[in-house]
């Protein structure tokens, strides 16, 4: 495996290796359409001048792009990487204007000092500095491209594992309550047999009533309070065949369960754990109570412990904690004291989670989307400033050529500098900001 200075060296190996290819090129251009004198002298001398062209222009603002890279990330850094490209792009390329230019017609051609300064000069300095900034332009624009596309499969990727991750611990957790259900309705089945054989059949009737909704729910992450709240009578008619009086369980309904929502099978995991952690007697029945405080469903019951015969907790309170986290920041509340006990579990609305867009596939096209359309929003503005520093240079030539006079291009160059500009700050920096800030700040208000 190479290691990180003979990649360097390869990259730069390699970029030489292109910019010598781009000097041989220009100078078999410059020799057919410029040079009067066809001999093997001129074609060597304009390959030698290309060359210091190239090679002038193309490592120095190679070592300033990996200057800029060290300092600077254009993921995370956007809008500083940027701001710093801009400024050291243009300072740089107008200091190797002159000073390429100089070395071209001052020391090697002989030109003098004041002819060099004069208006054809600058002309010619002008021309060279907006050639440069284009190619410069074009390849940081290229470079961005690259880092965005790769950060944007980076994303989809990770976003891709955490989501299988969860589904799958989610799955996992959801398919522990079969096997545990069932096991304990068997345990209560099998001691009705002995007892009464005619409950043990009512039971059966109940028991596959209650099977059937577990069934139901299997696949889902979230049912109504009101759709948890009739399974669990169901469950609490079980609980009073096998217990009989010394189990009471009220529920406290309201009419807008119907549009509340909490993980299924909570309620009777949280019932089950009551009765499992607590004697009940008819002197000393088990009360249990279900009822809405604010936006939490508690259920309450008068404790009286057993002794804990190990110190295995089984998967009730644990699954569910597991379950809600996954569906909501709001966490499960836990109140004892001497005489009661107290779980409360968040009530989800469709404000908070919507059941249809939970699904991991969709955290999935929604990270790959977002990424998208920013790669989007910088391809269009990156090709709307190559546009702008091709179309300009153009007028400019045409304006000089043709009317020297009167120099009507600096009415296209301000108008569209002023809308490049609009288009930077909307992409980069205050429109962006105000924007999400503005999102932000309504989602706020609806939370309260």
């Amino acid at each position: 495996m190479k290691t990180s200075e003979q990649l360097t060296m390869c990259n730069f190996l390699q970029q030489l290796k292109v910019l010598i290819w781009i000097a041989f090129g220009c100078s078999i251009l410059f020799f057919v359409f410029t040079t009067p004198e066809k001999n093997i002298e001129s074609y060597l001398f304009t390959l030698l001048i290309s060359l210091m062209y190239t090679l002038g222009y193309g490592l120095c603002n190679g070592l300033l792009n990996r200057f800029l890279n060290y300092r600077y990330s254009w993921i995370e850094d956007t809008k500083a990487r940027v701001i710093a490209t801009i400024i050291s792009v243009v300072l740089l390329n107008i200091a190797l204007t002159y000073l390429l230019n100089f070395t071209n017609f001052v020391l090697i051609q002989k030109v003098s000092i004041d002819d060099f300064f004069s208006e054809k000069y600058n002309f010619t300095n002008w021309f060279f500095i907006n050639l440069a900034l284009l190619v410069t332009t074009f390849l940081h624009a290229k470079e961005f491209m690259i880092a965005m596309k790769q950060n944007a499969i980076a994303q989809v990727t990770v976003q891709k594992t955490i989501a299988t991750s969860a589904n799958a611990q989610f799955e996992s957790l959801k398919n522990q309550l079969d096997p545990h259900f069932l096991f304990n309705s068997l345990n209560v089945l099998d001691a009705l047999i002995d007892e009464n054989p005619q409950l043990a059949q009512e039971f059966t009737h109940g028991l596959s009533k209650v099977y059937r909704y577990v069934l139901e729910q299997k696949n889902k992450e979230l049912v109504t309070i009101q759709q948890e709240i009739d399974f669990a009578k169901i469950y609490a008619e079980l609980m009073k065949i096998r217990f009989e009086e010394s189990i009471e369980i009220t529920f406290e309904e309201k009419t807008d369960f119907e549009k509340l929502y909490i993980v299924p099978l909570s309620l009777q995991l949280i019932l089950e754990n009551a009765i499992k952690h607590n004697f009940a007697t008819p002197t000393k029945p088990l009360m249990i109570t279900i009822r809405q405080e604010g936006n939490y469903l508690a259920i309450e019951n008068n404790l009286q412990q057993r002794e804990k015969l190990d110190n295995r907790e089984g998967i009730g309170i644990s699954n569910i904690q597991q379950r809600f986290a996954m569906l909501t920041p709001e966490k499960i509340l836990l109140e004892k004291d001497e005489r009661k006990f107290k779980i409360k579990i968040p009530i989800i609305t469709k404000n908070i989670v919507n059941m249809n867009d939970f699904s991991p596939n969709n955290n999935d096209n929604f990270a790959y989307e977002k990424a998208a359309r920013r790669v989007k929003e910088l391809k269009g503005f990156y090709g709307n400033l190559i546009s702008y520093c091709v179309v300009i240079p153009v007028l400019v030539v045409v304006n000089i050529l043709t009317s020297p006079k009167y120099h009507w291009f600096w009415w296209p160059m301000l108008g569209w500098g002023i809308g490049i500009l609009s288009h930077a700050l909307q992409v980069f920096g205050i429109g962006k900001n105000w924007e999400e800030k503005k999102i932000k700040e309504l989602m706020e208000k609806d939370k309260k």
